[in-house]
Formats: C-alpha cells, sequence, structure tokens
C-alpha cells in the first residue's frame, strides 16, 4: 500500500463517526416506527442494535425450562467447520448491512461443546468484520478450556479482551456441582467459578474480559431476582440481564404461566436487589416494552446512574452529544486511535468538551464527591455496572404479525400491531445472507428455527451418513469433532 493510502486509511479509522456507520444509523432510524422515534432513543441515534448468530451450532448439554431452541436442536452435531463457514457468511452480510462495527453475539447452543480452536476462530471472523463478539454460554466449562481460547498453541495471547455472557438459574439442569437446583442461591458458587476464571485470565496473561449475567424469569424465581442480584454485585460482572420467559420454542419445556411476569416485575426486584430505584428513562434501545436499560458507576456498593431522566441538564447533555457524537465507537478501539477520534470530536464540536466535563462533574457528584470515589478506586471498590430487562414474545404472537410484515400489511387488530410495532423496533438481529434479510430474534425462535434445525439434523447429524444419503440441496462441510462430545445432552 503507498504512503497516501495509508494515510487514508488512518484518516478514515480516525474520523469520529466512520461515514458506512452515518449511513447505517440513519437507515436505521427511518425504519423505526413513529412511536419509537422518541428523545431517548439510542438505536439509529447511537447505536445500530446488537446481532446474533444463528444455525452454528444448536446443540446444548443442560436441559432447562423454558427452551428457547426447537425440538431437533440437541440432534444436531456440533461442527467447527459448518460453524466459522456461517459465521463468516452472516458477519459478512452484517457488516455489509450494518456498518464497519456492532456488538455481535457467537450464540447457539452451547458455545464451549465447539472446539476450542474453531470458539477462537470464530471470534477472529467475527472481529475481523468489525464486529465485538460475545460468546453466550452456561459458564459450565473448566479454566483449560478459556485458557484454550484465548492462548495459541504457542501460549500467546489470541485477544486482548474477550467478552463472555454466562446464564445462570434455577431452570437449568444438568451442571456440574447443581443437577437439579431447587434455588437460586445453590447457584452462587457456579457464578463465583465462572467470575473467578476471567479474574485469574487477567492476572495471570493481562487479558482483560467484559462478562454479562443473564437469568431467565419465571413465576418459580421470580421472588429470588432480587437476593440473585444481591449476590452477582459482590462479583466481578459488567452486565446483569434478565429475560421473562416466554412461549418460544420446544413446548415440551413449557412448564409454568409466564404471562405472570412481566417487565415492570422483574424490574421491580432488580431495584429490590440493588436497594435503591435504578432510573431507566433517560435511554431507551428498541420498544420500551422489550428493553430496559440504565448504565452507571458502582461505588462502594452503591449504584450512580450516568443520565438522571429527571435532571434537565442530564437530559439537555445527552441531546447535545448524542447530535454531535452519536455512533461514535469506544469499545474494542485502540487507544492512539480512540485519542485521535476524541481530538477531532472536540475541534469539529467545541463546546461539547464543556457538555461532557459537566456531565462527568454530576456523575462524580452523585457518587459521593471526588475523594470518596478516589479511595474506592484505591481499594477496587469502583466498576461500571449496566442492568438490562430484555422481554422476548411469544410465538403465537410472531408468527401472524411476521407474516403479515412479510407481505407490506400493518394489521388493524390492536394487539397484532402493537407486535408489528415491536419487532420493527427491534435491537437484536440475525443476518440471513441468503435471502438478504435481517430477522428480529424473536422471528428467528418463533418462526424460521423449527425448519432450521430440522434441516440442520439432516446436514450434520449425531451419526455420520454416507454422502450418497445426504438429502439433495445440502453440502457437506468438513468436520473438526467436538473437543467436549463426550458430555452427552441432559435432553
Amino acid at each position: 500500500m503507498t504512503v497516501w493510502g495509508s494515510l487514508a486509511r488512518w484518516e478514515l479509522s480516525t474520523r469520529p463517526i466512520h461515514p458506512e456507520s452515518r449511513l447505517a444509523m440513519q437507515r436505521r432510524w427511518s425504519e423505526l416506527p413513529a412511536e419509537v422515534q422518541t428523545d431517548n432513543q439510542l438505536l439509529g441515534r447511537s447505536a445500530i442494535g446488537c446481532e446474533g448468530t444463528h444455525g452454528v451450532f444448536p446443540k446444548c448439554n443442560l436441559t432447562c425450562s423454558p427452551c428457547y431452541h426447537s425440538a431437533d436442536a440437541n440432534k444436531v452435531s456440533v461442527d467447527g467447520g459448518h460453524t466459522l463457514e456461517q459465521v463468516e457468511k452472516q458477519m459478512a452480510f452484517a457488516r455489509q448491512m450494518r456498518g464497519p462495527r456492532a456488538h455481535a453475539q457467537l450464540i447457539g447452543g452451547e458455545v464451549s461443546l465447539l472446539p476450542a480452536a474453531d470458539h477462537a476462530a470464530a471470534l477472529a471472523i467475527m472481529r475481523r468484520h468489525g464486529r465485538e463478539p460475545m460468546s453466550m454460554t452456561h459458564g459450565d466449562f473448566d479454566y483449560d478450556y478459556l485458557l484454550d481460547v484465548v492462548l495459541d498453541d504457542q501460549g500467546r495471547r489470541r485477544f486482548d479482551r474477550v467478552s463472555f455472557a454466562a446464564h445462570f438459574d434455577s431452570l437449568m439442569r444438568g451442571r456440574r456441582g447443581a443437577v437439579r437446583p431447587h434455588s437460586e442461591a445453590e447457584l452462587n458458587p457456579s457464578r463465583a467459578r465462572f467470575a473467578r476464571m476471567f479474574t485469574d485470565l487477567r492476572r495471570q496473561h493481562g487479558v482483560r474480559s467484559y462478562l454479562a449475567h443473564n437469568m431467565t424469569v419465571t413465576p418459580s424465581n421470580l421472588p429470588e431476582v432480587a437476593d440473585t442480584v444481591r449476590a452477582v454485585l459482590d462479583m466481578p460482572f459488567d452486565m446483569m440481564s434478565f429475560q421473562p420467559a416466554a412461549y418460544i420454542g420446544d413446548d415440551r419445556r413449557w412448564k409454568e404461566d409466564f404471562s405472570d411476569v412481566s417487565i415492570d416485575a422483574v424490574w421491580s426486584q432488580v431495584e429490590a436487589g440493588a436497594g435503591q430505584s435504578l432510573p431507566w428513562r433517560a435511554t431507551q434501545f428498541g420498544h420500551p416494552s422489550c428493553n430496559r436499560y440504565t448504565t452507571g458507576v458502582q461505588v462502594d456498593g452503591r449504584f450512580t446512574v450516568a443520565l438522571d431522566p429527571d435532571n434537565a441538564r442530564d437530559i439537555a447533555a445527552r441531546d447535545t452529544l448524542l447530535a454531535h457524537a452519536g455512533g461514535m465507537v469506544f469499545g474494542g478501539t485502540p487507544w492512539p486511535v480512540l485519542a485521535v477520534k476524541l481530538v477531532r470530536a472536540a475541534l469539529r464540536h467545541p463546546g461539547d468538551v464543556a457538555v461532557a466535563v459537566g456531565q462527568l462533574r454530576r456523575i462524580v457528584r452523585r457518587a459521593g464527591g471526588i475523594r470518596l470515589l478516589l479511595r474506592a478506586a484505591l481499594a477496587r471498590r469502583v466498576s461500571f455496572r449496566t442492568f438490562v430487562v430484555h422481554s422476548f414474545m411469544d410465538a403465537e404472537q410472531v408468527a401472524p404479525a411476521w407474516d403479515l410484515l412479510q407481505r407490506g400489511v400493518m394489521s388493524d387488530d390492536a394487539s397484532v400491531r402493537e407486535t408489528q410495532v415491536r419487532l420493527q423496533s427491534c435491537s437484536y438481529a440475525m443476518s440471513h445472507p441468503d435471502d438478504g434479510r435481517l430477522v428480529p430474534a424473536c422471528v428467528q425462535h418463533s418462526v424460521l428455527d423449527l425448519a432450521e434445525t430440522r434441516q440442520l439434523r439432516d446436514l450434520l447429524p449425531l451419526t455420520p451418513v454416507e454422502a450418497s444419503s445426504r438429502p439433495a440441496g445440502l453440502t457437506a462441510v468438513r468436520r473438526t469433532g467436538s473437543r467436549v462430545e463426550s458430555r452427552q445432552s441432559a435432553g
């Protein structure tokens, strides 16, 4: 590459907002229904939304009630070659449609059933396409597996930073040390053990991490959410995410009346566990019936929100920074590049420096002042925390609403129309390059998974078949085997 070419690449990489990101966000904003184009909406103004893989490794070795995968999921073998092929195709399409940067989940059944080398290769593919990957797991794997993912055969770091989301709840069966838990508290040692692996990873190998704690909520464990929050707040998780159960996936696993658990009920439990109100109306991802979100700083056990919806100066700062800097990427950006981005943004809008400093001062003041913050930081009692509730919709709601949307029809029925609006506002998309679509996660699990998994069952059977006996239209893939295949599915 010529000197001028290198300079052009550097100039583009240090722009505060990449032009393709700006175009993707403008397109996303224009696609949002009018009722969610609110002042606090982040989709299309600050972020494009999250992405997730599908049809890559549906098999899992725990049994959950409910389970959002189809009944055939555990009849599909784990194949690293297939996974890498699909991740490559899906992420390339996402890059094409949604710009050069986004958060993406490596999600299917259980990610640790992938051979460690293939797991690492999938993360590398996602990064190459500008995605910030998060591996979705039940967390029941050993430290050696984590090392095999993060380090190469010579013990050198493959990644400087990794993100994992671990799902823990008492609705899961088959976990080592808690095969059939009777309470959420029984899982706290497993939660702590999982988080400790990443503390050890940073101490021993200098690899940083971002950890999310996920939990499905049904009537049976709703009263335990508050105690779970209290326990997890003492662990090094960066995010706590809760999902009210929905009637999606394998109907054999629908054991309770999920309608008894609302997003408001779960949020109230989260606030009880945090011991304080958790203001969330200053920002919104997608539809308020789907997502509730707040982020801030935890100082000496007390959470301070980054944006207070009742503080007029906070809201004014939000509006200014969203208008001028919405879409600037911080996570995963090398420090030299980020520094130049910030300088260029400040030169373009000099007044924003005072706005950002003023917002920082208000956060510090709410957290107890600079002296308390410094003392807590020296004692390692300061951390950034995010609380999320994400509410999926029932399959019987999604299927008719999606069918009408595919035909370009908005329903006259209020309930169906609300579902359509929620689908149009979805912050979590899955890539379908074969037919050129980005599909909401609720549609993937409610409408598309069943046929897709049946096809995978024929393509990747648990018992290998001769190529000549494969159904027409299915292509053979490279097989690598599974490092953990000996741990058979509990389902």
